[in-house]
């Protein structure tokens, strides 16, 4: 797995939780199943590692005993969280020059093209 993903993914989801205040499970979750092919309880618990500090110690400690998450998905879960510590600072500082309407408004279109995508892959199953 790439060092450099990882971070991108926590970068992306660090300027999107200081633009819209969303981070794990809008954000990492989705990235790490559709770009990297982890599946969601990979995910989830990858997810929580790089949540770690603030809130999921606890369910990443779980995942890890009951064997869903590895090693490897805690160093992962780490960078994530490095890149996110930077990009909230980054999308917070976006976020400020923007009026309220135009990022609820965009935060709509966000959740709109998670929501589709999320329900494309259900479709049939």
């Amino acid at each position: 797995m790439g060092f450099a993903i990882f971070l991108v993914i926590g970068v992306a989801a660090g300027i999107l939780a200081g633009l819209f205040g969303v981070g794990g499970g809008l954000i990492i979750v989705p990235a790490l199943v559709f770009i990297l092919g982890f599946s969601q309880i990979v995910a989830t618990g990858t997810s929580l590692v790089a949540l770690l500090a603030p809130v999921g110690l606890g369910g990443a400690y779980a995942f890890y005993q009951a064997g869903k998450i590895s090693g490897e998905n805690f160093k992962a879960g780490l960078l994530i969280s490095v890149g996110m510590f930077l990009g909230s600072y980054v999308g917070a500082k976006i976020a400020l020059n923007f009026p309220d309407y135009l990022l609820r408004r965009a935060f709509c279109v966000f959740l709109v093209v998670v929501t589709a995508r999320l329900w494309m892959t259900t479709v049939g199953r």
